[in-house]
């Protein structure tokens, strides 16, 4: 007959005599920065630093309105533009230049990179001579654009199409032609036609691309709109910067100049709510 052993029942220590148990407190990396000053604090003090900075010394006599216009100086300029309407008729007509040159540029920049970077024979046919061009100097050109088209309207739309087709174009056949190739063999393995390989990996994989040559060409069609308005226009942000010139009235060429800026900021923060919005499937580096 056997006997079953019997359990010895270990009884835990008193709570005096319990050793106490370590714990970790995980803290992110932004928790160990105590007092750290957030971006936006920075990104709107500088240039308001830069703006006293600039009062400061008007005020002082070191910078004359001659030189150049105080600040406030610029805004009591503006705003007597803003009143007799003269600054909303230069925006709207230099706005409305700029979208259609820059959809002319759109256009065709698409059209081209896109035969080019699919297609070795549009290669062959279209790169040559892209290349050959964009050395050109876009201003050189105006000229012949008011030989050929007269001086009206057409001549400025064309030359900010004109700067903004090159730049599109090589970011948007740079980002075709740099697509992995083993995602092309990965998707022609699923069983997507050619079509289907266009549209679902390589026009997305060079979307990203193509949406900087897009901030860039909106910059460059702002430059080349400055030149475009020289050509018998009447009226415009270039037009009030020009016939302010000829009475060196520095405080209207502020204005215009920032104008310009405002303008140029307003678009690339459209572009990148765009690439925020097309491009939300890819994880990107955003700072440190």
């Amino acid at each position: 007959m056997t006997t079953t052993p019997e359990r010895t029942r270990v009884q835990p220590p008193p709570a005096a005599e319990r050793t106490p148990v370590d714990t970790v407190t995980l803290v992110s990396e932004a928790d160990r920065r105590p007092g750290r000053v957030p971006r936006w604090v920075l990104k709107t003090v500088s240039p308001i630093v830069l703006v006293v900075l600039w009062q400061v010394l008007s005020s002082v006599g070191i910078l004359e309105d001659d030189t150049l216009a105080s600040p406030l100086t610029v805004v009591q300029t503006a705003a007597g533009m803003w009143e007799d309407g003269s600054l909303q008729s230069a925006v709207i007509t230099s706005v409305v230049r700029v979208l259609a040159g820059l959809g002319v540029g759109l256009v065709a920049a698409v059209v081209l990179a896109t035969l080019a970077g699919l297609f070795r024979r549009g290669e062959d046919i279209i790169d040559a001579p892209m290349q050959m061009l964009r050395t050109v100097p876009v201003i050189g050109l105006i000229p012949l654009l008011i030989i050929w088209f007269g001086i009206n309207e057409e001549p400025k739309i064309i030359l900010v199409g004109l700067a903004v087709t090159f730049p599109l174009y090589m970011n948007l056949y740079g980002g075709i032609r740099n697509v992995d190739s083993s995602l092309i063999e990965a998707a022609r393995t699923l069983g997507l036609g050619w079509f289907g390989q266009v549209r679902h990996v390589i026009l997305p994989s060079a979307m990203p691309q193509f949406l900087i040559g897009l901030r860039y060409a909106l910059g460059t069609a702002w430059l080349a709109l400055v030149f475009g308005e020289t050509i018998n226009a009447t009226s415009g942000i270039g037009y009030e910067m020009n016939k302010a010139r000829e009475f060196f009235a520095t405080d209207v060429i502020i204005v215009c100049l920032v104008l310009y800026a405002i303008l140029g900021l307003v678009a690339d923060m459209i572009v990148r709510g765009l690439e925020r919005g097309l491009l939300s499937w890819r994880p990107a580096f955003s700072g440190k």
